[in-house]
């Protein structure tokens, strides 16, 4: 259970103020749209992220040991970082 806190915890954190849940919050702000739609077509396009990022991590688990895969993962983080800071 222990496992599924800490995902639930991260996953959540690393979402509040990011740039999708900002554009929902634009999306949602529209008074001509459904609030109700909004919400389901998000939650929808998160399950639907979030199922190929478990069927691409169990996949990839299967060939690779997880301190490889955390160690590639933060390089891609870092380098996405120092793109986003050089290129603005």
């Amino acid at each position: 259970m222990k496992t599924y806190a800490v995902v639930f915890f991260s996953v959540f954190l690393a979402e509040l103020g990011d740039k999708t849940q900002l554009a929902t919050l634009l999306y949602a702000a529209d008074p001509g749209a459904s609030k109700a739609g909004v919400f389901v077509a998000a939650a929808g396009a998160l399950v639907l992220s979030t199922l190929l990022a478990v069927t691409i991590g169990n996949g990839i688990g299967r060939w690779m040991e997880p301190r490889l895969i955390k160690t590639i993962a933060g390089i891609g983080f870092l380098a996405v970082g120092l793109w986003v800071l050089l290129t603005r």
